[in-house]
C-alpha cells in the first residue's frame, strides 16, 4: 500500500511488515546499514522491516547473520539485493510517523519509527557486549530508526553533516520527553540500535554544501525529525509530555519505583491496593510533578559536576520542605551536609538524596491516607491520632 509520496515523486510503500522506499533516480545514499552501508551511489531502494514476532514474542530474523537478514529481506520484498539497504525494528510500521518541512525550494522527509521503553540508553552508558570477544551482539527490542530524504543534492560533505544533526534532532527529541536510559541514570540519548538513512537527489539543480545547524537546511531536519520522532514513540509506546507528567515518571531511572516505594512504606495500616492508588493521584499533581522535577535536576547536576555535595544537598533539602508544606506535613529540617566535592562524595550523596526523596514520597502517601481516614496530626509528637467518631 502507497503510504505517501516523496518531494522527489519516490513513492512511499507500506508491505511485507516494512516501509519500502524504491527510487524513481539517482540517489546518494549514506546510512548506518550493516549491509551496503557507509556512503553509497548506486542504490535503487531502502526499507526499515520490523521484526517483531508478535506480544510476548521475541524477535525473529530470517538469519542469525543482521547482514544477511537484510539481503533476504530484499529479495522477500522484490527488491534487488546488490542495489538495496535497510534496517530492522521491533517498532511497527503502522505507527510510522511522516513529517515535511518546506522553505523555498528545499523540501526535508522524516520517515520514522520508535520505540525505546526497552533499550534507551545513554551515550558513555556500560556496554552490553564486546564485539571483539563475542561477535554475535544481544537482540534487544526498542530502536529508533529513521528514513530522511531531500529533493536536493548534497556534497559529499554535507552529507554527513545532515546525518549529525539529525542524530542531534533525535536526541533533543528523547530528551524533551524526559526519556530515561534503562541502563544508568541518565537520561536517554537513544537506543543501542538506532538506525540512520539519509537519502539525497543525485539529479537535483540546488546543490548544497551545509546541513549544520546555522543553515536552514539544517534547521529543517531539525523541525522534521523531531516532530517524528516525538509522534513515532507516542503512537509506538505512547511516550509522550502527557504520559510523562507523573511524579513517577521522573523517578524511576533513579531506582524509585511504585513497588520500591511500597517496600518502604512504614504505615502498614495502608493496603497495597490503597496505596497504589494514592500513589498514582498523588503523582499526577502538577506542583508536586513540578517540585520533583526540580529535585531531580538538581541530581542530575550533582552527578555531572555543575553542583558540589553541599550545594545539591542544601538545595534539595529546600525543595524537599517545600513538598511536604504542600501536603502540611511536618518532617526533619535538620540535616547534615556533605564537607567536600570529591567524585566519590557525589556518589555517595547522590545515594542520600534518592534515599531522602524515597522517604519524603512515601511519608507523603501515607500521611495523605491517614487524613482520609479520619486521623489528625498531633503536634507535639508528629504523629497521628485517631479522629473521635462523631
Amino acid at each position: 500500500m502507497r503510504i505517501a509520496t516523496l518531494p522527489t515523486g519516490d513513492p512511499v510503500h507500506r508491505y511485507e511488515k516494512c516501509i519500502v522506499v524504491a527510487f524513481g533516480g539517482k540517489r546518494r545514499v549514506l546510512s548506518t546499514c550493516p549491509f551496503h552501508g557507509g556512503y553509497r551511489e548506486d542504490l535503487t531502494a531502502v526499507f526499515n522491516n520490523d521484526i517483531n514476532q508478535g506480544p510476548g514474542m521475541e524477535c525473529r530474523m530470517l538469519s542469525e547473520d543482521y547482514e544477511e537478514h537484510i539481503k533476504l529481506m530484499a529479495k522477500k520484498l522484490g527488491l534487488d539485493p546488490d542495489t538495496s539497504t535497510g534496517m530492522a525494528t521491533a517498532a511497527s510500521m503502522e505507527n510510522v510517523s511522516i513529517q515535511t518541512e518546506q522553505s523555498g525550494n528545499t523540501i526535508v522527509t522524516a520517515v520514522v519509527t520508535g520505540g525505546i521503553e526497552n533499550n534507551a540508553g545513554r551515550a558513555g552508558d556500560p556496554a552490553s557486549w564486546d564485539e571483539a570477544e563475542e561477535k554475535k551482539s544481544p537482540v534487544r527490542a526498542g530502536t529508533i530508526n529513521i528514513m530522511l530524504f531531500f529533493n536536493v543534492d548534497l556534497t559529499e560533505g554535507a552529507l554527513p553533516r545532515a546525518l549529525v544533526t539529525c542524530t542531534e534532532a533525535k536526541t533533543a527529541a528523547i530528551q524533551e520527553l524526559l526519556a530515561p536510559s534503562r541502563y544508568s541514570m541518565g537520561l536517554a540519548t537513544g537506543s543501542g540500535t538506532d538506525g540512520t538513512i539519509v537519502v539525497c537527489n543525485a539529479e537535483a539543480e540546488l546543490r548544497l554544501t551545509n546541513a549544520g545547524k546555522h543553515s536552514r537546511l539544517g534547521e529543517l531536519i531539525g523541525k522534521a525529525v523531531k516532530r517524528a520522532v516525538k509522534e513515532a514513540l507516542k503512537l509506538q509506546t505512547g511516550l509522550s509530555p502527557e504520559s510523562q507528567h507523573h511524579v513517577l515518571k521522573r523517578v524511576d531511572r533513579f531506582g524509585i519505583t511504585e513497588t520500591d516505594l511500597w517496600e518502604n512504606c512504614r504505615n502498614r495500616e495502608l493496603s497495597r491496593a490503597d496505596f497504589s492508588d494514592r500513589l498514582y493521584r498523588i503523582g499526577q499533581r502538577g506542583e508536586l510533578t513540578a517540585a520533583v522535577s526540580l529535585y531531580v535536576h538538581l541530581m542530575d547536576q550533582l552527578a555531572w559536576g555543575l553542583l558540589t555535595p553541599e550545594e545539591a544537598w542544601t538545595s534539595g533539602r529546600k525543595v524537599l520542605n517545600m513538598m511536604t508544606d504542600m501536603e502540611d506535613i511536618n518532617m526533619e529540617r535538620e540535616a547534615e551536609p556533605a564537607k567536600t566535592a570529591d567524585a566519590a562524595d557525589s556518589a555517595v550523596m547522590l545515594n542520600d538524596m534518592i534515599g531522602a526523596l524515597k522517604e519524603t514520597l512515601c511519608r507523603i502517601v501515607c500521611c495523605q491516607y491517614r487524613i482520609k481516614k479520619g486521623m489528625k496530626k498531633n503536634d507535639k509528637t508528629d504523629e497521628y491520632d485517631r479522629l473521635p467518631p462523631g
